[in-house]
């Protein structure tokens, strides 16, 4: 909850900043913009304001760039082609790749001001919700206490404005001596609310004009929109932007509905329309109903009504054809922004996996797991088809660890931060815990060493900017580089699960991310296992060590041989003990029991 609070407010200073551009384009289109396509254009940012809760992410302008990216990048000739051919690793020098090492980190401490203000966000909208309740039941009150409409002159009245706004259904109408002004109420069973006072004194013009403007707001469901205004302001009470752009949704409301109005009557019927407004400014007032629709106003929303009314026209064919067009522009404009919004908001704990179109078999390998949390999950390229051992965890994006050094090593490669000629980089100095690490390295030995400093080093060679890039070109899982530099990738902000390990495997097989051939068939040989009957083995382990103890173990790769090409990705959690080689030894019963490796 923590987390999604901090989202919720970066969400927030985007949609200020999109309230600002939406009446910025109002203010562009002001003598283009029909009053009721003014009016529509606040329910596209009613829609923005759901996205912040929406549990996915919606598809981002970095995810289009890098799609088009690789479809530019790769040549035809290598889209479903291999690595470039390797020569046999010798297994001795991948004897120890099972005993995968690491060093302790420290777990992060949940933002106490996350939890903080999301308590904060809570009491709010429990306040907000109190005083509409309130509000409701002062117009239930209200109901109660009104009456069914007497007057018979009235009555014909608004039976003649029903048949004008062409409306069917049989809406009660009501007087109450408490109103100042009329009022709409109800979604299913809408009821019009006429003041006493304004019956008392009854002019049949003035009265015609409130009728049809409240039957407007029947047949146009303002209703509804009550509602959705209401409930935004509860859930966003602490945003006084919204506040305002929800007040300014209330005025083009209005004048939306006056326009409707004034469709119907004849030109010289204009003069006497607005003169009823100026007639009732000083009686009519705001309601203090959240779901109500009504004639009132404040007096500078009934001045803005009334110069509408004096400047009102009749829309012509080029007329209305502006409008749709300035309309669509601004539309267009807010939606393109909706990503930005769905960026910050999506809960990236879990991949959004699209399966509908997949050959997917999910199978129970928990006699494998025992004690173990996780997941495996292998795609068969030949055939296309996927095997998954627990969906949830298998969507689930943990610490990728060292598995993330396959992919370090690539953008390295890429960046001549390292080349496949001369990968070596000098040993820092400084005493590690494993004899290994305290020596000169090249990506072969890091990599079956899985020496941190080696990678870290690449790191500070690349820069975040650069990082971040590749990040973004291959949808490496959330792509959060939030985290230290040294330490992004371990039990910190960047996250992956294993489908999309896998995913990211057969993409870089068959080199669809557009990189050098020799860069990828460098990684292949410093991924290489060893060798059977069975093809070649490919992977690398990964260790989470959180105080001290290891509960994130992950073993990734594949098996390929001259027929088909197997991808997998097993991952492990656990309170202690759940380590890379444990990973690798559950995954290895699999491929052996599926006759796959041995």
């Amino acid at each position: 909850m923590a987390n999604f609070m901090i989202r919720f407010l970066l969400c927030n200073v985007l949609i200020s900043g999109i309230i600002g551009i939406l009446l910025l384009a109002k203010r562009i289109f002001k003598n283009n913009l029909s009053g009721r396509m003014h009016y529509n254009l606040w329910f596209l940012f009613l829609g923005l304001l759901v996205v912040p809760f929406i549990p996915f992410r919606l598809i981002s302008l970095p995810q289009i760039i890098s799609w088009l990216y690789s479809l530019k990048n790769s040549p035809a000739s290598n889209t479903g082609t291999p690595m470039g051919e390797t020569a046999d690793a010798n297994p001795a020098e991948n004897a120890n790749w099972m005993n995968d090492i690491t060093l302790s980190v420290s777990s992060e401490t949940p933002s106490v001001t996350g939890y903080i203000l999301f308590a904060i966000w809570i009491v709010g909208i429990i306040a907000m919700i109190i005083i509409v309740i309130k509000s409701s039941l002062r117009l239930r009150t209200l109901q109660k206490s009104a009456l069914p409409l007497q007057n018979s002159e009235v009555r014909r009245l608004y039976e003649r404005c029903l048949n004008e706004v062409e409306i069917t259904k049989k809406i009660p109408v009501y007087s109450n001596a408490f109103l100042k002004s009329p009022i709409i109420v109800g979604l299913l069973k809408p009821c019009i609310y006429l003041p006493i006072h304004l019956i008392s004194d009854y002019n049949e013009t003035d009265m015609r004009y409130m009728l049809l403007h409240e039957l407007q707001h029947y047949k146009h469901k303002d209703a509804i929109a009550s509602y959705l205004m209401n409930l935004a302001a509860v859930i966003y009470w602490f945003n006084p932007l919204v506040w305002y752009a929800l007040k300014e949704m209330r005025s083009d409301r209005e004048v939306a509905c006056d326009a409707s109005v004034l469709k119907m009557l004849d030109e010289e019927a204009y003069e006497d329309y607005g003169n009823t407004l100026i007639n009732f400014a000083e009686k009519v007032s705001l309601t203090p109903f959240p779901f109500a629709a009504g004639l009132g106003g404040n007096m500078k929303q009934i001045k803005r009504r009334i110069i509408n009314i004096a400047a009102y026209e009749k829309p012509t064919f080029r007329k209305k054809l502006k409008s749709v067009t300035a309309f669509m522009l601004t539309a267009v404009l807010l939606l393109g922004l909706a990503p930005f919004i769905s960026t910050y908001a999506a809960d990236e704990s879990h991949y959004q996996w699209d399966s509908s179109s997949e050959n997917v078999s999910y199978v129970n390998l928990s006699a494998y797991f025992g004690d173990y949390e996780g997941s495996f999950v292998i795609y068969d390229l030949e055939n296309d088809s996927w095997n998954i051992h627990d969906k949830e965890h298998a969507t689930l994006r943990v610490s990728p660890n060292s598995t993330y050094k396959i992919y370090d090593a690539l953008f390295g490669l890429e960046e001549g931060v390292i080349t496949p000629a001369d990968s070596f980089i000098a040993w820092n100095g400084k005493n590690y815990p494993f004899e290994a690490w305290n020596a000169d390295q090249t990506l072969q030995s890091a990599m079956n060493a899985s020496v941190n400093w080696y990678f870290q080093t690449i790191d500070e060679r690349l820069g975040a900017d650069s990082i971040q890039k590749y990040l973004h070109q291959i949808g490496y899982g959330n792509e959060n580089l939030s985290g230290n530099l040294s330490s992004y990738w371990l039990n910190s902000s960047l996250k992956i699960s294993p489908i999309e390990q896998v995913e990211l495997l057969v993409k870089l097989h068959n080199n669809r991310f557009g990189f050098s051939l020799e860069n990828t068939g460098t990684v292949k040989n410093a991924l290489h296992i060893s060798s059977s009957a069975f093809g070649d083995l490919y992977g690398k382990t990964g260790t989470g060590r959180v105080n001290g103890q290891d509960v994130n173990g992950w073993f990734i790769g594949f098996v390929e041989n001259a027929d088909n090409t197997y991808f997998f990705a097993s991952n492990i959690q656990y309170q202690k003990h759940a380590t890379g080689k444990k990973a690798s030894e559950i995954t290895l019963s699999v491929l052996s029991d599926l006759n796959i490796w041995r």
